[in-house]
């Protein structure tokens, strides 16, 4: 299973499943990442966290355990 923060910078992913329950998979849904959207990882901050990536022509900042619970592919 590859997951959103597996992502390489410039590679473009399609979400697969989100994992995670309640208000943090509610608030990934309502942020633009929902099943069958595709990602763009953009940059990664100096110390690896946040990501962030381009989704619906926006930009978002994740943080790697928030992309860790976005599976791709």
């Amino acid at each position: 299973m590859k997951t959103l923060k597996d992502t390489k910078i410039g590679e473009t992913v399609r979400v697969v499943k989100l994992h995670g329950e309640g208000a943090v998979k509610r608030r990934i849904m309502d942020m633009g990442i929902t099943r069958g959207v595709e990602v763009t990882l953009r940059k990664v901050a100096p110390l690896g966290d946040p990501m962030e990536m381009t989704v619906r022509g926006y930009e978002l900042t994740l943080r790697k355990a928030d992309a860790e619970t976005i599976e791709v592919e």
